[in-house]
């Protein structure tokens, strides 16, 4: 892997997270992350689910950008299933 250069945590974007912020973590202290992770789901499914997780939690819309949000990336992956004939979807065992 190519080293960072000297400037790359300039940026705040580039520092890693320390904290979780408390919109992403359940009431039994269990991280979104963790759950994506447990259930392998695919980048849109996962987001999908983060944005679902977080949305009466990070805004005061009642939840509505997440959701549209969380919309976008299930029609993306239903967009992927059907370009592969339903494979490919999950990574289920």
């Amino acid at each position: 892997m190519k080293e960072k250069s000297k400037h790359y945590y300039d940026c705040d974007r580039n520092k890693p997270i320390e904290t979780t912020p408390c919109y992403y973590i359940g009431l039994d202290g269990m991280k979104a992350i963790d759950v994506i992770h447990e259930f392998d789901l695919s980048y849109d499914l996962g987001n999908a689910v983060t944005y679902i997780l977080r949305c009466k939690r990070k805004h005061d819309d009642q939840g509505v950008e997440c959701i549209s949000k969380a919309i976008d990336h299930l029609e993306y992956e239903l967009k992927k299933i059907k370009k592969n004939k339903g494979r490919g979807c999950c990574n289920l065992k």
